[in-house]
């Protein structure tokens, strides 16, 4: 494997979503070429501010999509229907994750449903079960990716995974272009020559291909015509225009822009996703697919720092999982990175193993540039960046600048766990959440001061914030001490039922005003592991997103009243959160079943197809049953519960055993290993009514 192989991963996903961000706001319809170039000129920064950004299809199916790795072509190769099983399992049928357009308008909610059906991949995304247009429209291309990434400078094998990959819903030209633009990620681990790229990808498809008649066509245009790429850009709205490729949005137009971008970006990374984005046409795919090519190729150094800020080393993505929702792009590509490692059969370097952490928070800002989303409440007394001048082990940390403080002065340093729907601007790809951070746990974290002026050191206070009132919780004043790593630990103290939304420390000046504070504060090592321990306050939530928070909701409709959560359905429905890794637990809720045979609480869901259930199912039984793309029962037994009567129901999950108890009775048990770890909730098999209250969590 070559080097710095972690680097390019952490580039090229980073660039993705710096594509993908600059071009999301000027998207169709209503934003077309023209309109671009009048209201916004020559583009070379964001031209939209977003409170925070949630990402869209682009960024969800390449995140999503890769667990198949996980899940099923964990030791062999990929196929289709591995992919096609993420695409069921990962997704809330019909919120978020891709454009849910309709049967036969969205190309992936057709392949969706098709799936649903038993139609298996790739005849799921085949010319034969969906027409030519509809299987070759763009989504073949933009949920691809990470099938670069973890292939590195093997394109044939990267070509070969994406091509399994978008044929679970694109088929023809649009596998042709998941191949190529697979091919070119990989190829950019070894290269930066553009020429190069765009080789290495043409060898990955048939020379007949309209892909290719396209490609050629752009590479003879910059031939002759190097200088303006907006020459270039009127040949392909005359010859490769969307007027002569049916479709809402087809991949041939948008592979004309791609490769356009890539030939007159001239191997800067910042110039070619402003080209894709000024273009027109799908301005966020494109710059997002040619962001993830030139990310790698130039690597993070290549990266322009104006881009990069407001990313700040974080995307929210929408899937099922509220956990996973919430993406650390540091931690992301070492995982990306270890799958590398396990697909390229070497080992990986045992610090990359121990840094990657699943079901934990551990920052060790060891990538160059990596700030891991960490924030400062006030950015005119405190601002953060990345650092190699200190580290309390490895080379990296961040660099905290405490700029004029006096007494009274704070400013809080924290990591953000949770979100709300007030912190985004707009409703994109409706994403929900459930904190990454819980009470019980420890949090740890090394600071070092580096104090310039100043009669007086300054101190931090850790702390949390909780979601619902947003209040903070200090736990009490500690000194810094200068030139020396200390380190500051806590556990998060109990939040009465709701959430953690800031967890960090409150730097606070003592100085007065005649002798400002002005110095550095370097923070290392940001932890938070151990088990948990913790309460969902029903009456503490709210309705987010279409959901009710903390949970993830699938079908059903879910509503707040009466101090409990209430589903009413019509079809399988069900709830989820907590920490998606999370093995060996208990919890306990109160359960009322209102109407219909099915009440239930889930544990170790891993997703829409994956968990176990148990609870009420039918009348007069209790069952424990197992969801592997379809219920099956594990064990039942006679019980005579009643409409309106409520029951305290608790699931215990412990190694390979799972138990039901109901009002402090054990009533069914049984062992299964399928399912180690994953989310707890609530819901329910078939239509009816049911009232869950609050639920008490405890890891064991």
């Amino acid at each position: 494997m070559i080097n710095c192989y972690l680097e390019k991963v952490y580039a090229g996903f980073l660039g993705m979503n710096i594509g993908i961000r600059l071009g999301a706001p000027v998207e169709p319809t209503i934003w077309t070429y023209e309109r671009i170039q009048s209201t916004y000129g020559d583009i070379t920064d964001y031209v939209k501010e977003y409170k925070n950004f949630a990402a869209d299809d682009d960024a969800n199916g390449p995140v999503f999509f890769l667990r198949a790795l996980y899940d099923d072509a964990k030791d062999r190769e990929l196929t289709s229907q591995d992919v096609a099983r993420a695409w069921l399992n990962y997704a809330r049928e019909g919120v978020g994750m891709f454009w849910w357009g309709g049967y036969g308008t969205s190309t992936e909610h057709t392949a969706y449903l098709n799936l649903k059906n038993n139609i298996p991949a790739p005849l799921s995304g085949s010319i034969e079960q969906n027409g030519e247009i509809l299987a070759e429209q763009i989504g073949g291309q933009i949920f691809i990716d990470t099938w670069g990434l973890v292939n590195p400078a093997n394109p044939k094998k990267a070509a070969d995974y994406g091509a399994a990959a978008a044929s679970v819903s694109h088929d023809g030209n649009g596998v042709w272009g998941a191949r190529f633009i697979c091919a070119a990620i990989a190829k950019a681990f070894e290269t930066s020559d553009v020429q190069e790229l765009l080789d290495a990808g043409i060898a990955e498809i048939p020379e007949d291909c309209t892909y290719r008649h396209v490609v050629d066509a752009v590479r003879a245009f910059h031939t002759a015509h190097p200088e303006n790429w907006r020459d270039c850009h009127a040949m392909l709205m005359r010859d490769w225009g969307y007027d002569k490729y049916q479709g809402v949005c087809h991949i041939i137009p948008n592979a004309g822009v791609c490769i356009m971008a890539l030939l007159y970006g001239e191997g800067r990374f910042d110039r070619t996703v402003e080209i894709a984005t000024m273009a027109g046409w799908d301005t966020d795919c494109n710059a997002g697919n040619v962001g993830t090519i030139m990310g790698v190729a130039c690597g993070i150094e290549g990266l322009p720092a104006h881009y990069r800020a407001p990313i700040n080393d974080s995307i929210v993505c929408s899937g099922i999982s509220g956990y996973l929702n919430i993406l650390d792009i540091p931690t992301y590509a070492k995982e990306v990175a270890l799958l590398g490692y396990r697909l390229a059969n070497e080992a990986a370097p045992q610090k990359l193993q121990q840094s990657c952490r699943l079901g934990e928070v551990f920052f060790d800002f060891e990538i160059p540039g990596s700030t891991h989303n960490i924030r400062v409440s006030d950015p005119f007394l405190c601002t953060a960046s990345h650092s190699t001048e200190q580290a309390y082990e490895g080379s990296g940390s961040l660099k905290i600048l405490m700029d004029r403080l006096v007494r009274g002065n704070q400013c809080k340093i924290y990591y953000k766990p949770f979100y709300t729907r007030d912190e985004f601007s707009d409703e994109r790809y409706s994403p929900v959440f459930s904190p990454t951070v819980y009470p019980g746990q420890t949090v740890s974290m090394k600071l070092y001061l580096d104090q310039w002026n100043g009669n007086e050191t300054p101190g931090v206070a850790p702390y949390i914030r909780t979601a619902g009132d947003k209040k903070d919780h200090l736990q009490g004043f500690i000194k810094l001490k200068q030139h020396e790593w200390i380190d500051v630990t806590f556990t998060v103290p109990d939040t009465q039922g709701d959430g953690v939304d800031e967890v960090g420390v409150v730097l606070e000046g003592y100085a007065p005003a005649s002798f400002k504070t002005l110095g550095l504060v370097y923070l290392d090592n940001f932890t938070v592991s151990g088990k948990s321990a913790y309460s969902i306050a029903i009456q503490k939530q709210k309705r987010n997103f279409a959901a009710i928070t903390p949970f993830s909701m699938d079908h059903g409709a879910w509503d707040l009243y009466g101090g409990t959560l209430n589903l009413m359905r019509n079809e399988p429905s069900f709830a989820y959160t907590g920490n998606y890794y999370a093995e060996n637990y208990v919890f306990e809720a109160p359960v009322t079943p209102r109407h219909g045979e099915s009440h239930l609480l889930v544990c170790r869901a891993q997703g829409a197809q994956r968990c176990y259930a148990a609870g009420f199912d039918e009348k007069g039984k209790a069952v424990l049953l197992k969801n592997d793309f379809g219920f099956s029962t594990l064990a039942s037994c006679d019980f005579d519960w009643k409409e309106n009567q409520t029951y305290r129901m608790e699931l215990r999950c412990e190694q390979d055993e799972i138990t039901l108890l109901v009002d402090g009775k054990v009533l069914l048990s049984a062992k299964d290993e399928a399912y180690g770890y994953g989310m707890f909730g609530c819901g329910s098999c078939r239509m009816g009514r049911t009232s869950f209250g609050d639920f008490t969590y405890r890891e064991l």
